[in-house]
């Protein structure tokens, strides 16, 4: 019975053995799992981290060349609304330079007629004073004749 105790006692001996090889080659699978999940994970979050990183880098690209494309297209606006509003500038400046080329005309002609007519007045006012004047000897004549016979007919009463 020894040995039959023996052998019972090795016998689970050994499939203990082999349970206890087998949980450690379940333990050591398990750990090489946890480290390959481990890797896995990491290179996963570091691929999504390389991922995130050229988005950003694409977004940042995309919006550059959107924002230029914006500059481009409102530069062109901004000088197509200059060039009206130059164009717009002349049409008013040459508009404007039409009226005082016809102001000037027109100051010069009145500047002519004020001189003919003050021309004019200043010999018509000649001639009056003239007139005047030889009305006024004609008067003095005329008085001086009075007091001439006015003064022979005192001088004749006296």
């Amino acid at each position: 019975p020894p040995a039959m105790a023996r052998s019972h006692l090795t016998a689970p001996t050994s499939a203990e053995a082999e349970l206890l090889l087998l949980q450690r080659q379940a333990l050591v699978e398990e750990e090489e799992a946890k480290i390959k999940r481990t890797l896995l994970t990491r290179f996963m979050q570091e691929k999504l981290r390389r991922e995130e990183q050229s988005s950003l880098w694409g977004l940042h690209k995309v919006r550059t060349l959107w924002r230029s494309a914006q500059r481009k297209a409102k530069d062109q606006e901004l000088r197509q609304d200059i060039e009206i509003l130059s164009q717009t500038f002349s049409r008013v400046m040459d508009c404007k330079d039409g009226a005082i080329e016809a102001l000037v005309m027109e100051l010069k002609e009145a500047e002519e007629q004020h001189n003919r007519a003050l021309s004019s007045h200043l010999d018509l006012t000649d001639q009056l004073l003239h007139l005047q004047r030889c009305r006024l000897g004609y008067l003095e004549q005329g008085f001086s004749a009075q007091v001439g016979a006015l003064k022979a007919e005192f001088e004749a009463e006296r």
